[in-house]
């Protein structure tokens, strides 16, 4: 039971967020548009779970890995595995903040380079 938890809500797939980001995956936050407005994490796009489904051909025609995220890590495990159901490589980044800090993490990265 535990592992189809973390499969199905990510456990341990943040750990690989800073290298997704070099290689450009898409960040999608998965919250309603109110809850996006009132904080987000830098370039990320807004696609509320509820709609995830009508833009899934959109996101799997660019052809890029996706880091979902909200705000607990729930409904962005839900999101990342409809999106791998759809083909699409996707992992669970957890909650917004996280993946805001992932992002960071990256743009010290490359600003040392």
């Amino acid at each position: 039971m535990l592992s189809f938890l973390k499969k199905l809500f990510g456990g341990g797939e943040a750990n690989n967020l800073p290298e997704m980001l070099a290689q450009g995956a898409i960040i999608l936050d998965v919250r309603t548009r109110e809850e996006y407005k009132s904080g987000h994490a830098p370039g990320s796009q807004n696609v509320p779970l509820q709609e995830l489904n009508r833009h899934l051909l959109k996101i799997a025609n660019q052809k890029k890995a996706v880091i979902t995220c909200c705000r607990s890590g729930n409904r962005s495990g839900i999101a990342a595995q409809q999106l791998r159901s759809a083909g699409v490589q996707a992992v669970n980044g957890g909650t917004w903040h996280d993946v805001a800090k992932a992002v960071k993490k990256q743009k010290s990265i490359n600003e040392a380079a």
